[in-house]
């Protein structure tokens, strides 16, 4: 038998405020563009970038805003949230959109929103599109591993259920996820914590009774709002209380901590083949790492979500993640092509 860990980091880095709060998930994007900003800069100085040094912070703080967040939230709503919730849920709460510290970013989302703002920043400055997605495409698995380690540390994006494995982790958030078995545990699991801390008897009470009411026809928002209380309380109990973590795990399932095969295999992994490609051949041909970085990114991501929960409807027999993956190849295709075509002829700076 393993000992898994029952996951009880919380995503509140430091509490501020009123409510404001310093995020884990928003340290992690700051630390990549600062990051990225730094590798590019040093890129750019030793003549591995079509941009000169003194334009990187420029182009980091736009492609931030322009590519990666916006991207990255019109990804999110366009390919998870509306197919889940519709477009009646969006109508109701526009300013959604604009909460990204509340969590929900695509990943695909935010590259393909790289790929635009980038093509217009090149028209701008007039240097070569693919040269300068080169240079972005290499630092970029550095945010992309910032985010997954922030992923993990929220305790969303959990894998499938893992038995036998030693390092699985015990995720709460499965308790709320209607898709997973813990959900039907809930109550279970609810009842196991405020048997531990007193404190919580009335809350709890108070779930049975929306919940009696609910099936007795007078409406679900009662209860989903006395469900919401009572989990987070239970999180708040199970990060304070190793006793309390130890009775949530009897109703928990061990599962793969994917974010974090994802961060090593999209974040490390790609980073290393780029970074290397880069250092090691300075003449390659512009687009020969920004396709390198999309097909790696879509094969890593492929194998990565058949060990994720799929957190979206399947499309076939595939998760959203590996479907969007397969368009993710035919950009890489796209590109390797180009670079093949300009092989043998240094295109740095600053060439198609």
């Amino acid at each position: 038998m393993f000992a898994t860990y029952v996951h009880d980091l919380d995503p509140v880095l430091v509490s501020v405020w009123r409510g404001l709060a310093l995020r884990w998930y928003g340290l992690a994007y700051l630390l990549g563009f600062v990051v990225g900003f730094l590798l590019l800069r040093h890129l750019a100085r030793r003549k591995l970038w079509v941009l000169p040094p003194e334009k990187t912070a420029d182009f980091i703080a736009a492609a931030a805003l322009l590519g990666v967040f916006l991207g990255g939230r019109l990804g999110y709503i366009l390919f998870y949230f509306l197919p889940k919730a519709g477009f009646a849920a969006l109508a109701a709460d526009p300013l959604l959109v604009l909460r990204v510290w509340e969590g929900g970013m695509a990943s695909h989302g935010g590259i393909l929103g790289l790929v635009i703002f980038t093509w217009f920043y090149a028209r701008k400055e007039k240097v070569s599109w693919t040269g300068l997605g080169d240079g972005l495409c290499v630092v970029a698995p550095v945010g992309l591993f910032f985010g997954r380690m922030a992923n993990f540390i929220n305790g969303e994006l959990y894998g499938r259920v893992a038995n036998g494995v030693s390092w699985a982790v015990k995720f709460p958030s499965a308790l709320i996820d209607d898709k997973a078995p813990e959900a039907l545990r809930f109550h279970e699991a609810a009842a196991a914590v405020a048997a531990l801390r007193p404190e919580l008897t009335g809350i709890y009470q108070n779930l049975e009774a929306s919940e009696l009411s609910m099936r007795a026809g007078l409406g679900t928002q009662d209860y989903a709002t006395a469900k919401g209380l009572m989990f987070e309380e239970i999180l708040g109990a199970n990060r304070q209380s190793g006793e309390v973590s130890a009775a949530l795990g009897r109703y928990l399932e061990p599962r793969h901590p994917s974010q974090l095969y994802e961060g090593l295999l999209e974040g490390v992994a790609l980073f290393s083949i780029l970074w290397l490609v880069r250092l090691r051949f300075p003449q390659a041909p512009n687009g020969l790492l920004t396709g390198l970085f999309f097909g790696f990114y879509a094969l890593f991501r492929i194998f990565s979500e058949s060990f994720r929960e799929p957190d979206a409807a399947l499309v076939g027999l595939l998760t959203k993640g590996q479907f969007l993956s397969l368009f993710m190849l035919l950009f890489a295709a796209g590109f390797l092509i180009h670079a093949w075509r300009l092989r043998g002829a240094r295109t740095l700076p600053g060439a198609a």
